[in-house]
């Protein structure tokens, strides 16, 4: 996988195991991305692949009460910063001073990742104070500073509002302004639109690819929803049962995916044109993503697989194959299934 630029986030053999009563159940298995500034890579798949989990990780948020073990290497190369930072490296104190400075969270809910008892100005200025040592009425200014730059209608008013005064809608832009209160070098958007009627999702997807582009900053977006990535995401990487399937530039997974899971996802999406005719049918995967505790032999997927064969697609985990044009697959059957011009790995250059 080459970029352009230098990445912003690298994240190299990142792995996740949960301990209870005993037992160890690892639900990430050697994920390997990166992202360059001013990228947005997507990360889609069905719930229960793995995709929160994952980017908790990065967060270093799954805390002690969880009992996570999490390994690898995530190297976030900041503005600020001559190196990279392996943020699962470093102490507690340094992480916080990183967290929602150097690398942020939009959180999935923002009813629930909002304080109730806390005025939505209150929480924004919070930020800005912890992270640079404004003054109060700075900080509360800069807060009224980015209500605007969110689009929040009359900002100076709902300053003052708690959470649940707020719509679903602009409880997101609120949640966004925290996310970008100090310009962070890479920004996680953990299904950002979720529960958002169609309007306001577009809205939502609109501000963040304005205020990508003002800042640069690189994004990691993560959904199921194919529609939403085509709109958002330079590359995407498509996860199941925790392990990264395939990868690569949108336009090139969205016309011709190579997984059949990537290809199962694409088919399942609702097609308006084809809506009401007779017979028609939306199509499934059938099954579900398996429990992490008892995955099955071979490759995750073969259970579901409708390409699947005895003995091959059960003996054993395929590899994450790189092929030509910074593709990856992992499929057992991926020489018989890809023609051999797209098979063949890019020519290794010095």
């Amino acid at each position: 996988m080459t970029l352009s630029h230098p990445p912003a986030l690298a994240v190299r053999d990142l792995c996740v195991t949960f301990q209870r009563n005993g037992c160890e159940t690892r639900v990430i298995h050697d994920i390997d991305f990166e992202i360059a500034a001013g990228e947005t890579l997507a990360l889609v798949g069905e719930s229960g692949s793995g995709k929160s989990v994952t980017s908790m990780a990065l967060m270093r948020l799954l805390g002690r009460q969880s009992r996570a073990a999490v390994t690898g290497q995530v190297a976030l190369h900041a503005a600020t910063e001559r190196e990279p930072i392996d943020l699962l490296q470093i102490d507690d104190a340094r992480m916080r001073q990183l967290r929602g400075r150097r690398i942020a969270m939009i959180f999935q809910e923002p009813l629930t990742a909002l304080n109730p008892v806390h005025r939505v100005g209150d929480q924004i200025a919070e930020v800005v104070r912890f992270h640079s040592g404004s003054p109060r009425r700075q900080a509360r200014a800069q807060a009224l500073a980015l209500l605007e730059q969110v689009g929040i209608p009359e900002p100076s008013s709902r300053l003052d509002s708690y959470p649940h005064e707020l719509s679903g809608g602009m409880r997101q832009r609120v949640v966004i302004a925290m996310a970008l209160a100090m310009e962070p070098d890479v920004l996680i958007a953990d299904e950002p639109t979720t529960a958002l009627d169609v309007t306001v999702q577009a809205q939502i997807l609109t501000l963040l690819k304005t205020l990508q582009r003002d800042t640069g900053m690189a994004m990691l977006f993560i959904t199921h929803d194919f529609g939403v990535v085509s709109e958002v995401a330079d590359r995407v990487a498509v996860m199941y049962a925790g392990r990264i399937v395939e990868e690569g530039d949108v336009e090139a997974v969205l016309a011709r995916p190579l997984m059949p899971y990537t290809a199962g996802l694409l088919a399942s999406v609702p097609r308006l044109e084809r809506a009401g005719l007779p017979g028609e049918r939306l199509a499934t995967i059938a099954g579900r993503v398996p429990d992490p505790a008892s995955l099955p032999a071979g490759c995750s997927f073969q259970p579901r697989c409708t390409f699947a064969v005895p003995g091959t697609c059960d003996s054993a985990v395929p590899a994450l194959a790189s092929l030509k044009a910074g593709r990856r697959v992992r499929c057992t059957r991926a020489h018989e299934l890809i023609p051999a011009e797209e098979l063949s790995p890019c020519p290794q250059t010095s």
